[in-house]
């Protein structure tokens, strides 16, 4: 069974609740169960190993704990960190498996600094605008 690690930003625990208009109703915990459903669906049999920090160095800390792990990807949002953070970028960086970051959001739509994704330079793939169905769709682009 493969194993992906999906690691999100800040303020993506408050999903549902904040700015619907742009991200959606759907809460984090509803996007990993709609998530599952959907790769199941599919016929997809992965681990999903879910992970959400508003704190920067715990995101930095779960991207390093996956040299140790055996992941076949990492797919992160990093929210407003994509934007800023040069720690989050440098420690992808270290990571040898594909990774796909992702934007619930389409990122080119919105205000110009959200344009300039510094963690996506260390990505293999960038999805931006699926809303709910990114997370299938970056395990699906791995998966097949």
């Amino acid at each position: 069974m493969n194993k992906h690690c999906i690691i999100n930003g800040p303020n993506l625990n408050l999903l549902g609740q904040r700015e619907p208009e742009i991200y959606g109703s759907m809460t984090l915990s509803e996007i990993q169960k709609h998530t599952e459903s959907e790769l199941k669906k599919r016929g997809l049999d992965v681990k999903l190993d879910w992970f959400q920090s508003n704190i920067e160095g715990e995101i930095v800390e779960k991207i390093q704990s996956t040299l140790e792990q055996n992941y076949k990807s990492i797919i992160i949002n990093p929210a407003g960190y994509s934007h800023t953070s040069v720690a989050i970028y440098d420690a992808l960086k270290l990571v040898k498996i594909p990774i796909v970051e992702v934007h619930l959001s389409n990122v080119y739509a919105r205000e110009d600094f959200r344009h300039n994704l510094l963690t996506a330079r260390a990505a293999r793939t960038i999805m931006s605008g699926l809303g709910k169905n990114a997370y299938a769709m970056a395990v699906l682009s791995q998966e097949l």
